[in-house]
């Protein structure tokens, strides 16, 4: 009899701790009351200490091991808009070459702007559930041979699909890399980290065209593609040997060791030569970091999970990202329609050569670094301040929750000015072309237009991948798609309207279309908790379904 109380009551004890242990994640104080205290709604607290936040840090790497993995991401989304650029200026040498027109050659252009938004929709999906890793070199590999393809192209045809697989290649890293942003970066430092990762995008557009002409011109246009090749081997190269894989889904904060697979080739040596020490050294295999390494070895098999290929469609269709997607594409459009428009009015207008308008992006490519930056600090700073604001204790590296906090309101808060200086400076660029300002005048509008753009997108960046946690890849193929498709609209009508308005009420009427639409961004502002809340209940909703149907399925 008192064997069986012994055994109930250890029972008791269990079942009492584990509760305890429930109640105190949820934040349920267990201890009971002191005697003489009021109980219930009215009663006070006994003294006023501070929160102190037990969770363990967002990311086991060190600041600057953040600083090199994103270094590492934007160093690869370069190549997506340096080919697109790259190419320009060999256009008529390969019309004349395999005979066609120029309105089909051309047609590598569009189709290349085709890709670039439709290839991240699958792969972005694929990274946030297999892993970052295996999404890059499936990448590097098709764009490296596509390099090799192209610049061995023996017909128009052979050029026409080899560009498609090259975009293919090259358009998905814009996304890895602000998945890999996602992974190691929480929302309170966010915005300085997804600033460095807009400079590959507005410096290609200034490198770009200047090595394509003298490429072109000196030893012929195939030397473009042996070029992208040879440098994309060599990035390729660095990480595989040094840019860990850094999916949640898969190495958690980064401190879970995963499959060989995964692992980069200066893991994998360091491992090798552990290795042989502790056969040396057996007595050295009971140390702290043996056992720290032990205890990280949970996840040793290849993480294979099956991925949703059109989980971007599904993000777009959401109601606060099709109007946050829209919107800022329109917005980014007056960049690409600044980019396409500039060479032959500079050409026209100032007399400029191939060389010296590839230099006249380079203003462009200073705002960008500012808004690089500034911006990102300016982000950071404004997400503290919301935090002051709602109470919330402010933690660097813990990634809090947003599900009541005003996350639109904290990154528009930000990106509203720099939309503002964007339309301001789009209309004043296109009427400086109609009257013929001084050059230094357009230098300094291209400027404020690369700080202004740059600051926006920004901005949106970091807000997408603050809401769509879990899926920044897919979140970013999203902003992708639309980008590329309103701005290969952008950049097909700005030319009629030119030539129909002039240059000056045509750039009006783009910024026209931002100060029309911009409403939308405070509706955001406004709605966004709501819009987050419900698009939880629906996702718990779907699981509960989910879950309801396996257990009756096995029933």
């Amino acid at each position: 009899m008192s064997e069986t109380s012994s055994h109930s009551d250890d029972r008791d004890n269990r079942v009492q701790s584990v509760t305890e242990e429930k109640c105190l994640e949820d934040g349920i104080d267990t201890k009971p009351p002191e005697k003489g205290a009021e109980v219930g709604p009215l009663a006070e607290p006994p003294s006023e200490q501070p929160i102190v936040d037990t969770r363990p840090n967002y990311s086991a790497f060190t600041h600057w091991e953040k600083r090199g993995i994103v270094l590492g991401a934007a160093i690869g989304a370069f190549f997506s808009p340096l080919t697109a650029q790259i190419y320009l200026p060999a256009l008529t040498i390969l019309a004349q070459e395999f005979n066609v027109t120029v309105s089909q050659i051309n047609l590598t252009v569009t189709t290349y702007m085709i890709f670039q938004g439709l290839t991240p929709m699958f792969v972005g999906s694929f990274a946030d559930s297999t892993g970052r890793r295996p999404a890059y070199f499936i990448c590097f590999v098709i764009y490296i041979a596509a390099n090799v393809g192209c610049a061995l192209a023996p017909s128009y045809p052979a050029l026409l699909v080899l560009r498609m697989l090259q975009s293919a290649g090259s358009s998905t890293t814009v996304a890895l890399c602000q998945a890999v942003v996602a992974d190691v970066a929480t929302s309170a430092e966010r915005g300085q980290y997804v600033g460095y990762t807009a400079l590959p995008i507005l410096l290609a557009p200034a490198v770009g065209p200047v090595i394509g002409g003298v490429l072109s011109q000196e030893v012929g246009w195939r030397w473009i593609f042996w070029l992208l090749a040879i440098v994309a081997g060599f990035v390729f190269v660095i990480h595989a040997l040094f840019l860990p894989e850094t999916c949640r889904e898969i190495v958690g904060d980064g401190s879970i060791k995963p499959h060989p697979a995964y692992r980069t080739g200066w893991q994998l040596c360091k491992e090798a030569l552990r290795r042989r020490r502790a056969r040396r050294n057996p007595e050295s295999s009971g140390d702290p970091l043996s056992r720290t390494v032990s205890r990280t070895s949970t996840r040793r098999s290849l993480h294979m999970k099956k991925f949703n290929v059109l989980q971007s469609l599904h993000i777009l269709l959401e109601k606060e990202m099709f109007l946050l997607l829209a919107y800022s594409s329109i917005c980014f459009s007056s960049f690409y329609c600044v980019a396409t428009v500039m060479p032959t009015q500079l050409s026209a207008i100032y007399g400029f050569d191939e060389i010296t308008v590839g230099l006249m992006y380079l203003p462009m490519v200073g705002g960008s670094i500012l808004a690089a930056f500034v911006n990102g600090r300016v982000m950071n700073w404004n997400y503290r301040r919301h935090c002051k604001l709602q109470g919330i204790p402010f933690e660097r590296a813990k990634q809090q929750d947003l599900t009541e906090f005003p996350i639109e309101r904290a990154r528009l808060e930000i990106g509203v000015p720099m939309l503002v200086l964007t339309a301001a400076c789009t209309l004043a660029w296109g009427w400086a072309f109609q009257y013929q300002a001084h050059i230094a005048v357009v230098c300094v509008l291209l400027f404020l237009i690369g700080w202004a753009v740059v600051g926006f997108s920004n901005t949106i960046n970091v807000l997408l991948v603050d809401v769509n946690v879990g899926s920044a890849g897919a979140a970013t193929a999203s902003n992708n798609l639309t980008r590329c498709l309103i701005g290969a609209a952008a950049t097909a009508v700005i030319g009629p309207m030119i030539n129909g308005v002039g240059i000056g009420w045509a750039f009006t009427i783009l910024a026209a279309l931002f100060v029309v639409g911009s409403p939308t961004l405070f509706l955001i502002m406004r709605h966004g908790i709501q819009w987050r809340k419900e698009k939880r209940y629906r996702k718990l909703a779907r699981e509960q379904k989910h879950a309801n149907n396996n257990a009756t399925a096995q029933k």
